[in-house]
């Protein structure tokens, strides 16, 4: 670049890179002091999404985090065929796996709610060297005691009454004669009500696809696969400490009915998990999207993970 008659070299470097500040430059001809420049490249975030809500559903929420991270999803998780929801969810995580390495040219920070924070929490510990923190989103990882009941649950066939579907899955309504109709529908049922506006509709936008053979539109999430991901919760998970694991966080609900003081107290001692909480249900990405996405950066600056 030219300015006022001399020659400025100027410096890219990715944003995240270590020393993060000017570099000593030089010029071959002026002994001129040289302009450095940092990149705008962003690190990058791998979102994972809840059972039943399509990463679209969370528009809100991560555009809050777009503007430090460069944002990749899979858009409904148990679909493709080539990783089938089978119990503790092994192809989903392995699914996980094979996006990461196929979509980011560097490690990842993995961020995921729900479903998909337990699925970026399993797939950190099989592959680290893909990963430079991991968020959890009211995804707790159970105690020895919840895992066994789960396990029991599956064997003697009362896992229904278990998980979170609670046998109802199967008996969601699938169609609606508009989006508008479905978003009348959905607004008016409890799980719901505490709903940010916008983030309704972003559901009913990712949530919902056109009949082509009725018209009107039918659920995007599959509730047989919804079905299956809840009566195969993951049962069993090792303890992980040492030097090959990344920074962990996990932000939960405050009256998330999923949630028990167990598990909180567990996770810190037997993961190093690092732990906040937040006003909300389950669903609080929804419910407060900016104010969740807020705690999500304050949780990354705790960790130390740019």
């Amino acid at each position: 670049m030219k300015g006022a008659g001399k020659w400025t070299v100027i410096y890219a470097v990715p944003a995240n890179y270590p020393a993060y500040s000017i570099l000593r430059s030089y010029n071959q001809k002026l002994s001129s002091a040289c302009l450095v420049i940092v990149s705008t490249i962003k690190p990058y975030l791998h979102f994972s999404h809840a059972n039943s809500f399509p990463a679209g559903s969370y528009r809100k929420f991560l555009n809050v985090l777009s503007p430090r991270y460069q944002i990749g999803h899979i858009d409904t998780l148990g679909h493709d065929p080539r990783y089938p929801v089978t119990d503790c969810w092994p192809h989903l995580v392995e699914q996980t796996i094979h996006y990461i390495e196929q979509h980011y040219p560097e490690p990842v920070v993995a961020l995921g709610h729900s479903l998909g924070g337990v699925l970026s929490f399993m797939a950190a510990r099989q592959r680290p060297e893909l990963f430079r923190a991991v968020v959890m989103l009211d995804s707790p990882v159970l105690t020895r005691s919840a895992c066994t009941v789960l396990w029991l649950g599956k064997r003697l066939g009362f896992i229904e009454r278990l998980s979170p579907g609670g046998g109802q899955t199967l008996r969601r309504r699938r169609h609606w004669p508009s989006r508008e109709a479905a978003y009348a529908h959905f607004r008016r049922k409890k799980t719901f009500a505490n709903w940010d506006p916008d983030c309704l509709r972003d559901y009913i936008e990712a949530g919902t696809h056109p009949d082509p053979v009725g018209g009107g539109v039918n659920l995007a999430f599959s509730p047989e696969v919804e079905s299956r991901i809840y009566s195969s919760l993951p049962h069993y998970f090792p303890g992980w400490r040492g030097a090959d694991r990344p920074p962990i966080g996990f932000i939960g609900g405050e009256s998330s009915e999923y949630l028990r003081r167990a598990d909180l107290i567990q996770m810190r001692r037997r993961f190093g998990i690092e732990i906040m909480q937040i006003k909300g249900g389950h669903l609080f990405p929804f419910e407060k999207p900016e104010e969740s996405a807020g705690m999500v950066l304050r949780m990354l600056d705790k960790l130390q993970v740019t």
